[in-house]
């Protein structure tokens, strides 16, 4: 039965009008080759081929194009088939050789398709990333003779893939490489429980976390962390991201608490970015203060399904601040507090004090006679073993400071003049202790001591204790022994 020539006609002219590229190409002097390899045992043809990269030029020169459509010449910039043909050189290289092994391999397997994706070239040398698909015409199976080969140009496509890796990669470098501890966590559970709470009507959040404080931890132990990046692992010393994971309740506990509260409460108010200063812990038990900056990352804002917590050590800068502070209230060279801190803590204790308050005032006998004698680090020594013995004297509530050159002075808030009396016995015993360890150069103080009385200023106190501490001085250096201008050597 012959086919109308109309039909033919049209059949040529929808393969030269088709949008993609098109080949009609002979595959039977590959067959043969395939028959001729099988004889000589071959079986494993993909080896075979990498092997030997000859036989994969054989094969493609065995190849014969009949015939390309309008598409194809457009795409690979040829004026005509010849033109093409002779150019095949460059239009496939480089990348396609592997892509070509398969191609056969699938032949060889006995399939009549074959299918790739794999990388040619315009004739000016442009990248094209393609979609190939071959399949033997039915009638020509025995031979291979014609094979039509499409091609779909998937150059856009593979190029935005690409980017989208390079920008995938860069994101994650940025992550991975960051010199900042940062987490992405997922806190949909947190938003879930935030949400039933509102739908129950509460408004003021953070009364309700007053009484329901149950409600933090929940929220704390609903918080699922998919990810850590490695300056993560070193600012909390583990090994590896599991070993963190188990061991989060190690991370995130004391002061932990009070510090998500507030981040909770501000999520409540909507704010989807957050800073504040926060304490951690590694994982051998050192205190870490860390600025964490908390944000839900754009496109999750309705879930908080993905949420980036950024932790940066302020640890040294907090010590600092904490010494300067320290420095600021304390005497360096007794670890007493300083006549600034005695002045702030007697008004302290004028406001709100509790009453009764008493005081001792303290002078170190003989300090200018073992400064002038044995020089300024004798005098220092002394200064120091005094502070050793006021150090071991009282605790908070009490205090003890030094507000002169050798002037130190005691404050016992709601101590009555027995208790003082008791305290000043304690300072005697002390003294005594610290002279067994320093029998060459003896620590001696003149003291005063007074009681506050009813609606008495407390200025008016210091000023009797220290009227009593000058007696005292007086009466020491009255003695026949006591010389103002000689140390106190042994």
């Amino acid at each position: 039965m012959s086919v109308p020539s109309a039909n033919l006609a049209d059949d040529a002219m929808m393969f030269d009008l088709a949008p993609v590229s098109l080949w009609i190409e002979d595959y039977s002097d590959v067959k043969a080759l395939f028959e001729q390899w099988q004889a000589q045992g071959v079986d494993d043809i993909e080896t075979f081929l990498l092997a030997n990269p000859e036989r994969v030029r054989e094969c493609s020169q065995h190849i014969r194009i009949l015939k390309v459509n309008r598409k194809t010449l457009s795409l690979f910039g040829a004026r005509d088939l010849s033109h093409l043909t002779l150019s095949l050189g460059l239009v496939m290289r480089d990348d396609t050789f592997k892509s070509h092994v398969s191609e056969l391999a699938q032949l060889w397997s006995g399939r009549n398709h074959f299918s790739s994706h794999t990388v040619n070239y315009t004739l000016k040398g442009e990248r094209l990333d393609i979609q190939l698909h071959g399949i033997v015409l039915p009638g020509h199976e025995e031979r291979w003779d014609r094979v039509m080969v499409a091609i779909e140009d998937v150059t856009e496509r593979e190029g935005a893939r690409r980017r989208l890796a390079e920008s995938e990669n860069y994101a994650f470098g940025l992550f991975a490489h960051s010199p900042v501890s940062l987490w992405v966590e997922d806190f949909s559970g947190v938003k879930r429980l935030v949400d039933e709470v509102r739908a129950r009507g509460i408004e003021d959040f953070r009364v309700f976390t007053d009484v329901h404080e149950e409600f933090v931890l929940r929220c704390m132990s609903e918080i699922r962390v998919l990810d850590v990046n490695s300056r993560t692992l070193e600012l909390f010393g583990a090994p590896d991201k599991e070993t963190l994971l188990r061991q989060l309740s190690d991370v995130f506990r004391d002061e932990m608490e009070p510090h998500f509260r507030e981040q909770l409460i501000d999520l409540w108010e909507g704010k989807l970015f957050q800073q504040r200063e926060v304490v951690n812990y590694a994982l051998d038990g050192t205190k870490l203060h860390l600025l964490l900056q908390f944000s839900v990352l754009p496109g999750h804002e309705r879930d908080w399904s993905q949420v980036q917590v950024a932790l940066t050590d302020i640890t040294a800068r907090k010590k600092a601040e904490a010494y300067l502070e320290y420095l600021g209230t304390h005497d360096v060279l007794t670890r007493t507090t300083n006549r600034s801190f005695f002045v702030d803590e007697l008004n302290r204790l004028e406001r709100k004090g509790s009453q009764p308050v008493t005081v001792i005032v303290a002078d170190l006998n003989a300090l200018k006679a073992a400064n002038d004698e044995l020089g300024h680090a004798a005098g220092d020594a002394l200064l120091r073993r005094a502070g050793e013995v006021f150090g071991k004297l009282v605790e908070r509530p009490a205090t003890v400071s030094r507000i002169g050159g050798d002037e130190f002075a005691v404050l016992l808030p709601g101590t009555d003049a027995a208790g003082g009396e008791a305290v000043l016995a304690s300072l005697a015993r002390l003294i005594e202790v610290n002279n067994q360890y320093y029998p060459d150069l003896t620590l001696s103080l003149s003291t005063g001591i007074a009681t506050s009385r009813t609606g008495e200023r407390l200025e008016a106190v210091v000023k009797r204790a220290d009227m009593e501490m000058l007696q005292a001085k007086r009466s020491y250096y009255a003695q026949p022994d006591r010389d103002r201008r000689s140390a106190g050597m042994v």
